[in-house]
């Protein structure tokens, strides 16, 4: 586990946003929320709204088993599964819109969304995956080394994991960011027009690289420990929910450190939670390589000075590439979990 941060900064405002569709089962603890998660209902209980851990991760077991309810109802709480896990983005703005009280993303696409007058913080740091993202290439590629992009079309999520993993391996190559051609598309869209030949790469993470390269078909050039990724991954936590109920976002942290070291040394556990067919289910060779990512991944612990540094330096890099407009402020949007109170 990490040294603990220092006390940081106030959190910051709420700030109303878009919307997020919301959807969910008919029981207590997997129902859908409207606005005002974090209000007590008749029983006193707290409800706090996380988006749907779909078939594999520790949130999915721990919405099969009951784990993760048992945990919450300890400190008078239960869970509203609202909408599903994707893009931190569109989260961030559900938060900003007190409609949802946790999402987990990158520290990219964190720093793009603090940009924006934000309404949430970071509780959590996951070391970056040295493994699991990376810059993705065909196999049958005459791409074998990051200036190889040089005139090529890369396909990138704006301002999020993508685009930051093809700046920081282009400038860590020597390489001029306009010499290569930046393709905007959202990730769930992309493997069509990679697997098409639209774009010659695709800077992504294991969420989607590992059904790429289960096929066979794909390579990484350069993976996260080649490319020297500071990209964390993370969790917020709704400012609101907070500073009203501190007892609750400590126990969902005590819950996800513990469970994170369990998922690493067993990771075939935590996937196919509900079902081992279908578009959610990852098996055969797929299998293998995310069973191999998890286990050489990090585990989910407080966020200490030295995680705060690779913060500030992500921050200072999105600012430098004109990602964003100024250098944003990331310590003020910072909980030590373990003094929360």
């Amino acid at each position: 586990m990490r040294p603990l941060a220092p006390p940081l900064a106030a959190l910051a405002a709420l700030v109303a946003l878009s919307t997020l569709t919301a959807c969910g089962g008919d029981s207590a603890t997997d129902r859908a929320s409207g606005p005002g998660g974090g209000a007590k209902g008749e029983k006193g209980t707290i409800t706090v709204r996380i988006p749907d851990p779909g078939n594999a991760g520790v949130l999915a077991l721990g919405k099969k088993d009951g784990s993760l309810g048992r945990a919450l109802a300890a400190v008078g709480a239960e869970v509203a599964w609202t909408g599903s896990a994707g893009p931190f983005a569109p989260a961030a703005q559900a938060m900003n819109a007190d409609q949802l009280d946790i999402a987990t993303g990158s520290i990219t696409s964190g720093v793009t969304s603090l940009s924006q007058s934000p309404g949430f913080a970071f509780f959590t740091a996951t070391d970056p995956d040295p493994v699991g993202e990376g810059i993705l290439v065909r196999s049958g590629s005459d791409i074998t080394s990051v200036r190889d992009l040089v005139g090529r079309k890369v396909a990138v999520n704006k301002g999020g994991t993508g685009e930051y993993l093809l700046l920081k391996a282009l400038a860590k190559a020597g390489v001029p960011a306009d010499r290569v051609e930046r393709v905007y598309l959202r990730p769930d869209q992309t493997a069509a027009v990679f697997n098409a030949g639209q774009v010659d790469a695709w800077a992504v993470w294991s969420t989607y690289a590992v059904a790429e390269l289960g096929t066979g078909k794909a390579r990484f050039v350069a993976d996260g420990t080649a490319i020297g990724s500071d990209n964390y991954s993370l969790n917020a936590v709704r400012s609101g929910f907070a500073k009203d109920h501190p007892e609750v976002v400590r126990a969902l942290y005590a819950y996800l450190h513990e469970n994170s070291a369990k998922e690493k040394k067993d990771p075939a556990a935590y996937l196919n939670v509900f079902t081992d067919a279908g578009p959610t289910a990852v098996n055969g060779k797929a299998k293998e390589i995310q069973i191999g990512f998890t286990a050489k991944g990090g585990t989910v612990d407080p966020i200490g000075p030295e995680d705060i540094e690779r913060f500030e330096t992500v921050a200072r890099f999105y600012a430098d590439q004109k990602v964003t407009p100024n250098k944003v402020d990331i310590a003020s949007h910072l909980l030590d979990v373990e003094k929360l109170s």
